[in-house]
């Protein structure tokens, strides 16, 4: 057996193997379109005697972590022959690229889960999750007065891309953004947008929509304040008479339009998303901000990690009167330890996601309620988010 990054001349290989897998056919100009982008440096497989019975795709991407930008390993396209599953084959090439993305930089990884219980076993868990809306227009937000305008289809992807990264940098875990992810995985021929100017001629928010069964589909909505939502909504209801209903799809968690709709017995969904996990616990710990202390503070965390060994075991987690955080091992069997938790506990206490409280007192996190105690003092609000796929 061998693990070993794809070669162009694995290309039929892997798209095979992914058609199988994710049920799908490319022909003509499309397999053609599909070569021409085949990144196999990104690809990794497992041989045996030559052939390819499993791989994944590692996307070397950026997250927004407290407004910074954080070097992310995004997971994607695992798949195995249905004759090579329940081998270990998946698992051997999730270890291998816990370890390949350490190395790298990495100190995050995200994926989009098959299974959830699957993955929660390698140390990823559930970092966000989104709402889903469907807003009927005899309940849709009432249409305001504008000092502003909206313009419908004629701005271009910077106008765009400065306001989602400023909106998306506000969460943990949302996606930076390239020029290549807004062309090929934001934007498409399918999809109309409007931008909402201010009197002053500033844009302040955008709505990406298409318009499919006499339903407005709504895929992002995104928006500066106030005046901007209320002006892309009046925008959105003067589809009235063309359409039966709105669709909203990934809203943030935090979204209050239920509630400030005039009637908010709306159907909504809350669905738990992508799964996170820390790649280098010290890396990431030390990367972060937290609340600025009185004086420095320091506890005692354990931490159980077997799938990436370097982050299990005791450190001694110090936070400074700045802020600002150092995680260094200790050579001892855990028995001092303050807090105690695995890999995926401390990804979703660190990124917001859940509280210390509710993870000690749902036995995620164990330690003394003293030791809880420090850590909500001295963890940062935060709210998680995404807005993507892959």
């Amino acid at each position: 057996m061998e693990i070993r990054q794809l070669q162009l001349e694995d290309f039929e290989a892997s798209l095979g193997l992914s058609e199988y897998a994710f049920q799908f056919k490319l022909n003509g100009d499309d397999r053609v379109k599909s070569k021409r982008k085949f990144k196999p440096e990104r690809v990794w497989g497992i041989f045996e005697e030559g052939e390819l019975s499993a791989e994944l795709t590692l996307l070397p991407l950026q997250v927004y972590v407290q407004g910074k930008a954080v070097s992310m390993g995004g997971i994607a396209g695992v798949a195995t022959w249905p004759e090579n599953r329940r081998q270990g084959l998946v698992a051997k090439l999730l270890s291998h690229t816990l370890q390949t993305m350490n190395e790298s930089g990495h100190t995050l990884s995200f994926l989009h889960p098959f299974l959830i219980p699957f993955y929660r076993r390698f140390g990823w868990e559930i970092y966000c999750e989104y709402k889903k809306y469907t807003i009927p227009v005899g309940k849709f937000p009432r249409k305001a007065e504008m000092e502003g305008r909206v313009e419908r289809d004629k701005a271009n992807i910077e106008v765009m891309e400065q306001l989602y990264g400023r909106f998306a940098s506000g969460y943990n875990g949302t996606l930076l953004r390239d020029r290549e992810w807004w062309e090929n995985s934001v934007v498409d021929e399918d999809t109309h947008h409007c931008v909402f100017y201010s009197a002053a001629g500033e844009p302040g928010g955008y709505v990406l929509y298409k318009i499919e069964n006499k339903e407005l589909v709504i895929d992002e909505f995104i928006f500066m304040d106030e005046e901007a939502r209320r002006g892309l909504w009046t925008f959105l209801a003067n589809h009235d008479s063309m359409v039966t209903a709105a669709k909203l799809n990934l809203v943030p968690a935090d979204d209050m339009l239920p509630f400030l709709l005039p009637d908010p017995r709306i159907p909504q969904e809350n669905y738990p998303y992508f799964m996170a996990r820390i790649v280098n616990a010290k890396a990431f710990v030390e990367g972060l901000t937290f609340k600025e202390q009185s004086e420095l503070q320091k506890r005692m965390l354990y931490i159980e990690d077997e799938h990436a060994p370097w982050n299990e075991g005791l450190w001694e987690w110090k936070v400074n009167q700045q802020g600002e955080a150092s995680l260094i091992q200790v050579k001892d069997t855990g028995e001092q330890a303050d807090l105690r938790c695995g890999i995926g506990t401390l990804t979703v206490l660190l990124l917001g996601y859940k509280h210390p409280e509710e993870l000690h007192r749902c036995g995620q996190l164990s330690g003394s309620l003293e030791a809880v105690e420090w850590l909500k003092g001295i963890m940062p609000q935060a709210r998680t988010a995404l807005f993507d796929f892959f």
